[in-house]
């Protein structure tokens, strides 16, 4: 048998699986040829270097599969350049055996069984068979080193993590696919199942739970009936996690490609209150007297219409600030007499919860000053009116927008969701006349860099000042003036200079 037959007949040496029943014949016979499909195209690209590392753990007397993720992703046809392997070697024998082939190796995850090594361009992820026990208190587990892959199949967190082929992949007898829990069942059906209960899965692990909202904005998967109502019931233990790993998943849910449907099943499931309090508090109560827009899904469609803006790569700082645009708006909700209902300031009280929020979760420093300062300009486009702005104000927005002026440009756009079309097409071509405004002042001024005409060594010089608060002073006072009035020549900026200096400076 060829290379590519064997590849092709992987997932037909699948057992036969409890779960494939609940899979209508004919949708499971396409899913599956489709699979197969992908698998070969996908393994054929990495066959080279698995099998020749294949080849050194059978000279050394072991056994070597390509497991989880790459396994799943072979499967959708999108497996990349991060290859996992599972191996009844022990770490030190790893070590040893990837000693001379591996352009690099790292042990950071050896005390997990885990080591590393790059391979002309590839990365890959060696672990021992293992068998862990969980404390239930933390999510580390108590390593335990198994003997069998179906054993290590069992503690993955999902069925379709939970798949392995046999290496190397040219041997047909050796190339054989290996799925113990319905893992190819639950990817025809796009479902997220666990090989034990889901209770034993998240208990063990709880950040598996917002994995699964994760791998829902990732990958178009749905939870099992069983797998939901476990995450339902459990949410509250997502707070053993530390809050960085938390943020690191809560980032991938983000940047998935329908970041909408994780972040609702996080709400739905209770998951987001121990994760983005502030997300399921946009969920106010609509009165027939006071009506408003429902905050949180009009949060949601923002952010779907902030994806749509984007360029080339997903944007987490766009994505966050389109999320959490308006969670200043529970905290500044005033009823009014006349049956309105108003919001003001809540982009100044939502920039300081952003802040709160951000932090508490360590987000870098950049990240949550950028999503922060995009939240508090987000309304300021709406005093724009009709473009009855001065060029001073407008160069005001820029300045203070800053590095993020094109991010709030979508931000603002995106935050139209009238179903009015006459409002919507209004508000769409009055930021059309600011963003021509913005490019016509550009073009006459230095936009990108409004400073004031004068530095501190000038200002020192004209006015005999030592260095100190007053220079600094007279330096934003020159900066006011820029933007108010434009550019100014040399000779301008000196007599404005002398000017305020006749009024603020102290006189001998």
């Amino acid at each position: 048998m060829s290379a590519t037959e064997a590849l092709r007949s992987l997932a037909v040496s699948s057992p036969p699986s409890a779960l494939g029943s609940r899979v209508p014949a004919v949708s499971c016979a396409r899913h599956n040829a489709t699979a197969r499909q992908n698998a070969a195209v996908e393994l054929l690209r990495v066959a080279p270097l698995a099998d020749e590392l294949a080849a050194r753990f059978t000279a050394a007397g072991h056994s070597l599969y390509l497991v989880g993720g790459s396994v799943r992703d072979a499967l959708l046809g999108r497996l990349g350049n991060d290859l996992d392997f599972t191996t009844d070697a022990r770490p030190d024998a790893i070590t040893a055996i990837l000693a001379g082939w591996a352009d690099a190796v790292w042990d950071t995850g050896i005390a997990f069984g885990t080591v590393g090594a790059t391979r002309a361009g590839v990365q890959c992820e060696i672990t021992t068979y293992r068998a862990d026990r969980y404390d239930r208190v933390s999510r580390n587990p108590d390593v335990v080193f198994g003997d069998t892959v179906q054993g290590d199949l069992a503690r993955r967190d999902f069925t379709v993590n939970a798949m392995a082929v046999r290496l190397p992949l040219r041997d047909a007898g050796a190339g054989r696919f290996v799925d113990p829990y319905g893992g190819m069942a639950a990817l025809a059906r796009r479902e997220l199942d666990t090989p034990a209960t889901p209770e034993q899965s998240f208990a063990d692990d709880p950040l598996r739970m917002l994995r699964a909202a994760r791998f829902v904005s990732q990958l178009g998967f749905t939870l099992a009936p069983r797998v939901r109502a476990a995450l339902g019931a459990m949410a509250g233990e997502i707070r053993r996690i530390t809050v960085e790993r938390v943020a690191a998943e809560l980032s991938k849910l983000l940047l998935g490609a329908d970041p909408r449907a994780g972040v609702e099943l996080m709400v739905d499931t209770g998951l987001a209150e121990y994760v983005l309090p502030e997300v399921p508090a946009m969920r106010l109560e609509i009165d027939e007297h006071h009506q408003h827009k429902d905050v949180y899904t009009h949060s949601l469609t923002v952010l779907d219409q902030a994806i749509a803006l984007e360029d080339d790569e997903p944007d987490l700082v766009l994505r966050l600030a389109a999320l959490l645009h308006d969670i200043g708006k529970p905290a500044t909700r005033v009823l009014e007499p006349d049956g309105g209902v108003s919001f003001h300031h809540h982009e100044v009280v939502g920039a300081k919860l952003v802040r709160k929020r951000l932090r508490a979760l360590r987000y870098p420093t950049h990240v949550v000053d950028d999503v922060a300062q995009l939240v508090f300009l987000h309304l300021r486009f709406h005093g724009y009116g009709g473009g009855e702005w001065t060029d001073s104000a407008v160069r005001r927005y820029v300045t203070d927008a800053g590095d993020l002026l094109p991010r709030l440009h979508k931000l603002v756009r995106a935050d139209c969701t009238t179903r009015n079309r006459r409002k919507a097409t209004a508000l769409q071509r009055t930021y059309d006349d600011l963003e021509r405004r913005i490019e016509r002042i550009r073009a006459e001024e230095d936009l990108a860099a409004v400073r004031p005409d004068l530095d501190g060594n000038a200002i020192m010089e004209l006015l005999g000042l030592p260095p100190g608060p007053l220079v600094g002073q007279a330096w934003r006072h020159l900066k006011e003036v820029r933007l108010n009035r434009g550019p100014l020549s040399r000779d301008e900026a000196e007599a404005e200079l002398r000017r305020w200096a006749e009024e603020k400076l102290p006189r001998e």
